[in-house]
This record gives C-alpha cells, structure tokens and sequence, in this order.
C-alpha cells in the first residue's frame, strides 16, 4: 500500500499566514484577520478548499491580550525565525505598543528579517500587514521608508514622529503617513509586462467617469469594448485570474520577478491598517488580491459585515 498521500483534483495549497502576539496586544488585531482568512475558500460550496492556513508565533505558549483573552502560540519566535521563508503573508497586532518600541523585542526582529528576506530573494510574493499600533513597529524598523502608511487616528502624530527619527537615524527617505482605513504599497495583481493589464489601476480620467456613472446610478463608465474592461466592476481584465495558482505563476514568470526585485523592499506588499476592525478590511484586501474579488465578498457576507476600501498606492481600490 503506498505511503503517498495523492491530492483531489484541483488542489491549491492554502498559503502560509503567521500572526505574531506580544503581551497585552489588541486581541481584535489578531481574531478580525483570523476570521477572514479562517473562512476564505477558492470554492464557497467546497470546504476542503480553504485558500489559507494561520499560525501564532509568541514569546511563549500563551500570551494574555489586553482585553484578559488568552491565545496559545503554535510556535515561539525562534521557530518563527527558521520557518520565515515558508510564511506568505505576515500579520502584526497592535496593542500595548510602548514595551516593544522600548525593549526592541519581537515581533520587531521579525518584521526587520521578513523584509531582508524579500528584498534578498525577491522571487517569493510576499505580504506584510500591521494592524493598528502594529504600524508603529514597521515604522521603528525604518522598513517603511519611501512608502505610505497609516495607524490608529490617535496614534498619527506618535506614528510621523516614529518614522522620521528613523529615517533620520537611517538618512533614508521618510514614510509619507496618511489617515486612511487601509494603506497598500508594492500591490501586484498583474502578471503582465503592462500596467494596462492590471485590474485595479485606472487612469484619472477613467476613474472620475467611473465614479460620476456609479454615483448617478447609471451602469459605470467603464464598460465591456471601451477600453476592454469589465462591465461588471469597471476594473481591467487581468492578465490571468488571481488566486494561488496566479500567485504561483507570478513567482516564476521571470518578468515579474525582474520588476519585483526593483520595487522597494524586493517587492514586499505591505499592507498597513487603521483601528483594530480595520484588520478585517485589510485581510479582505489580501484575500481579493491572493483569491479573487468574489471570495473576499462572500467572506464579508459570512461575517456580516461591510468591507471599507482603503487606499492603494499607485493604484485605485474601486
């Protein structure tokens, strides 16, 4: 009988999402993007097609939130450390931030050899997220320089002055700090060689009629023959459907390779999110951007909740 255990037809491997914890954190933080990519599926009727997996890293076996929750870690930080080029997508809580900015403990560490990793091998597509205060970890690290981001709104002026003594500290450009629910840098929907291709990027002029006919409750501007874009979200039609199997192509096509390794950070997405329910707007992001647009609706459905769309840098989130 053989030992090799065959997968069903049409199996994609769920990607690999670490959750860091730190004590006193937020537990929202880290239980608002759980639940949203808990219930992402390629397939809403199949359950066996889940579109990822989570684990918790911490700095022991259970660490108390905030809120006096207990979440158990899968593996502690130092696992975390060697298992970092498996991890996908890598989601920092906020929460009880001045111990770790002070102690420059983990996740901080963590975060700093994420982004080396990437812009040493950029070949991988990979994801940063903070959630809340968890900004204000990227933005000691000094990673978030020459990038946009956000916070907490009552964290904004703490945040502005993070980042500038880093980059003062690191003579490197400052992080442009925004008030926005979310905040996307490096996106990568495409897999073409022409921004054309890229479904969630319009020009100004497409966008202001887009709009104007979205508003007026007319069908939008953008439609199937003008410009070869979809009648149904106004968004160009990508070059292939995203999803894991996109994903994967992207990590080969030796094109998008080449223009990954010449964005900033190699090309790590990262991806920064207001106040605590914002992680759920942000990990519903990364499931449109990693699964498809409709898995990330259905999943917003489930939860019964309203999805706010943030900002994409260079980029339009319609």
């Amino acid at each position: 009988m053989s030992a090799i255990v065959e997968e069903p037809e049409g199996y994609i491997e769920p990607l690999k999402v670490l959750i860091t914890l730190h004590d006193k954190m937020d537990s929202m933080d880290a239980a608002g993007p759980l639940e949203v990519f808990g219930q992402a599926q390629h397939d809403p009727k199949n359950p066996e097609s889940k579109a990822f997996r989570t684990i918790f890293a911490g700095p022991s076996e259970y660490v108390v939130t905030g809120q006096g929750a207990g979440f158990r870690a899968h593996i502690d930080y130092a696992e975390a450390m060697k298992r970092l080029n498996e991890i996908d997508v890598l989601v920092i809580p906020g929460g009880s931030s001045d111990g770790v900015l002070k102690s420059k403990s983990q996740p901080m560490p963590l975060i700093k050899a994420f982004a080396e990793l990437q812009k040493k091998n950029p070949a991988k597509e990979r994801t940063l997220m903070s959630v809340c205060t968890g900004a204000l970890f990227l933005g000691e690290t000094g990673i978030l320089s020459g990038l946009t981001a956000t916070t907490h709104p009552d964290y904004v002026t703490k945040f502005e002055i993070i980042c500038s003594n880093a980059a003062q500290r690191d003579m490197a450009d400052r992080c442009d700090v925004v008030e926005e629910r979310y905040v996307v840098n490096n996106l990568r929907f495409d897999l073409g060689d022409d921004e054309d291709s890229n479904p969630y990027v319009l020009n100004k002029k497409e966008l202001k009629e887009h709009k104007r006919r979205k508003s007026s409750g007319g069908m939008p501007a953008i439609q199937e023959g003008t410009n070869g874009t979809s009648p149904t979200n106004g968004r160009r039609p990508s070059a292939a459907r995203k999803g894991s199997m996109s994903l994967k192509l992207s990590n080969h096509r030796r094109e998008s390779v080449l223009k990954r390794a010449n964005l900033r950070l190699g090309g790590l997405r990262v991806v920064t999110t207001s106040g605590v329910t914002s992680g759920i707007d942000g990990a519903l992001y990364l499931v449109g951007a990693l699964v498809s647009d409709d898995a990330a609706e259905e999943v917003a459905r489930k939860m019964c909740y309203k999805w706010n769309k943030g900002m994409v840098v260079d980029g339009v989130d319609v």
